[in-house]
């Protein structure tokens, strides 16, 4: 079973995650902030994960630390459930619409942490969410779980349209990253390892 157990406490957040690569895209998220909520369920739902995250935070401060920590917690996780990375597709991509919104996403579980946040979208809230805080949040998740991760907007207006393209878009290039190959059982690279 492709599957990690991860918590982590610090004086600013406690956060508990279970993950199950080979699930069905159900999730179970409560961080205190209902569109971030959306879009970890969003995210789940694309890349068939199963996901149980919960996540306290000192949201008296800001959102700043509960999104950014859940990317890390969550990186972990993905990078745990993966093992040695033998026998998946290791890239994935995704072109994603969500109305006037058009979100492009390229990933590789490739043990070399990067991120490439080329989405330009309006500053300011969506529900408890800073717009900002997405690039935070892919940031943690990319460095922790070792991608290299390429976001793109295409376009669009709504922050909320935006920010779901993307993350739809990202979840749904790493559920096809970590399909199993069913041609080759390795680890997909010319070195022999990520």
């Amino acid at each position: 079973m492709r599957e990690a157990y991860i918590e982590r406490k610090t004086k600013e957040t406690e956060i508990r995650v279970r993950l199950n690569l080979d699930g069905t895209g159900e999730a179970q998220v409560k961080t205190g902030l209902g569109f971030f909520d959306h879009m970890l369920t969003a995210f789940a739902r694309f890349a068939y994960l199963d996901l149980i995250l919960e996540a306290s935070g000192d949201l008296e401060v800001d959102a700043h630390h509960t999104i950014e920590d859940c990317g890390i917690v969550m990186g972990q996780a993905v990078r745990e459930a993966c093992g040695d990375k033998a026998g998946i597709e290791r890239i994935g991509e995704a072109l994603v619409p969500m109305d006037e919104a058009l979100v492009q996403v390229a990933l590789d579980i490739s043990n070399r942490p990067y991120l490439v946040w080329d989405v330009e979208c309006p500053d300011g809230m969506v529900g408890g969410f800073p717009v900002e805080m997405a690039e935070e949040f892919f940031r943690a998740l990319a460095v922790q779980s070792g991608l290299t991760l390429h976001v793109r907007k295409f376009s669009g207006k709504n922050r909320h349209h935006i920010l779901e393209a993307a993350f739809k878009g990202v979840g749904r290039a790493l559920g096809l990253a970590l399909r199993r190959n069913t041609r080759y059982s390795g680890i997909l690279s010319t070195k022999g390892v990520l």
